[in-house]
Formats: C-alpha cells, sequence, structure tokens
C-alpha cells in the first residue's frame, strides 16, 4: 500500500510538472483543459497500471507489465478514436500530453516496485 500512494504522490508531481511545461507551449484555453484532462487520463491509467504489475509482480513481472502496456495502449486508442473530439478538444495537444504523461510515468514506476 505505501508503494501505490507513492507512486501516486511522485506521479502527481511529475504530471503536474509536465503539465506546467506544455502550458507554457500550449496557451490557449481549449489547449489547457486538454493538457489537464490527458493529465487526468494518464493519471487513473497509470495507478491501475501499477497495481496490476503490483499484484502480479510476485508470479509474473512481465506479465503484469506487459498488462499495464496493453492497457496504455488501448486508452491511448480509445482517447484518440472516441473521446477527444466529443470533448471538443484539439487532437495534437491532447494526444501529444497524454503520451507525454503515460511515458513519463512509466519511467518511474520501476522505482516504486520494490517498496
Amino acid at each position: 500500500m505505501k508503494a501505490m500512494v507513492s507512486y501516486a504522490a511522485a506521479s502527481a508531481v511529475l504530471l503536474a510538472l509536465l503539465g506546467a511545461v506544455l502550458a507554457v507551449v500550449y496557451t490557449a484555453g481549449v489547449e489547457r483543459r486538454a493538457i489537464v484532462l490527458s493529465a487526468l487520463v494518464a493519471f487513473t491509467t497509470q495507478l491501475v497500471a501499477f497495481a496490476i504489475v503490483r499484484l502480479t509482480a510476485e508470479k509474473n513481472l512481465i506479465a503484469g507489465w506487459g498488462l499495464g502496456a496493453i492497457l496504455r495502449f488501448l486508452v491511448f486508442g480509445v482517447w484518440a478514436l472516441v473521446l477527444v473530439k466529443p470533448f471538443g478538444l484539439p487532437s495534437a495537444v491532447a494526444m501529444i500530453s497524454l503520451a507525454v504523461f503515460l511515458f513519463a510515468s512509466t519511467l518511474v514506476e520501476p522505482l516504486f516496485l520494490k517498496s
């Protein structure tokens, strides 16, 4: 449980920092809304993926990571093909920000697997 809370806190800080950097580049209100919504989608997805890895770590860590990767790809695809347009978000900003958030928070995931 401690690892999950630590990972959630670290991911939240990381996503906030990256969101601030993206907000410097994308300044329009609708672009910033795309960044915020992408951050929320990424945060939720990453917490679920991390929980999967933690639950499968003892028996088959690679299978857990594989399931997490599949989950990330599915979320990315659904976000791109189904949800971006109905929310009225600019596609490029929504996809770039989600990709950045998912990639960066995936990189810090291994730091919290042992705790």
